[in-house]
């Protein structure tokens, strides 16, 4: 299944670049793998897919462990626990869910000094929902000034998961939001838009989103 519709996905990423006047390979395709075994990522891999994002810890630290002679960049998309944050910082090339001073100033103490800055984007709770993390709209400028202090960690951009819509409409409307908000900052480091996932990929292309989150489109129904 996975193989079957990986270039289905490329050519709809295409599309939705080309629809909306973006730049040909401005969105990058990020493999959600959590729930996944190692053998279908090294299927995924040799089909041509470098960047896989898990969600759980324990469960992609054994998939790195198995994998470790691919050279995978790894993204952390899940909630981040202030008890694995030193695995994040040194088993890791981006975390995309930053949204707590305390967490983000563990990451870079934590980094390894061999290691380039960890990538990190910041999570804004774009919809206000209590089910979801992410700091709010208003917290943004504040959080940015922080993050860009700490010296182990890039600052690259923000991650954000809207509330599921009905029509393409209402799925672009927070993207334009969060959009909107990040260029008024003009912050020459804010950069990479993680938005968008298997039932809004189109909404997301269409106001920015860099790198698009795929898993069910891509793998089937998680485990």
């Amino acid at each position: 299944m996975m193989l079957a519709a990986l270039q289905p996905i490329q050519q709809q990423i295409r599309r939705a670049e080309i629809a909306h006047r973006r730049t040909e390979n401005a969105v990058n395709l990020l493999a959600v793998s959590k729930t996944k075994p190692a053998s279908l990522i090294a299927l995924a891999y040799r089909a041509g897919l470098r960047h896989f994002g898990e969600n759980y810890v324990q469960e992609a630290l054994a998939k790195q462990a198995c994998l470790s002679a691919f050279d995978i960049t790894w993204h952390f998309i899940g909630p981040i626990q202030s008890n694995k944050t030193k695995a994040l910082a040194t088993h890791f090339d981006w975390v995309h869910s930053v949204d707590e001073l305390k967490i983000a100033e563990r990451l870079s103490v934590q980094r390894p000094s061999h290691l380039a800055p960890l990538n990190v984007c910041i999570q804004v709770n774009i919809s206000n929902e209590t089910s979801k993390s992410g700091i709010t709209l208003a917290q943004l400028p504040q959080f940015v000034a922080e993050i860009e202090t700490l010296p182990n960690l890039a600052l690259r951009g923000v991650m954000a998961i809207p509330a599921p819509q009905s029509t393409f409409n209402a799925q672009r409307e927070p993207y334009r939001q969060l959009v909107t908000q990040v260029n008024a900052l003009n912050h020459p480091l804010l950069t990479e838009f993680s938005f968008g996932m298997s039932d809004d990929l189109d909404a997301a292309i269409a106001e920015g989103a860099t790198w698009v989150r795929i898993g069910t489109a891509l793998f089937g129904a998680r485990n």
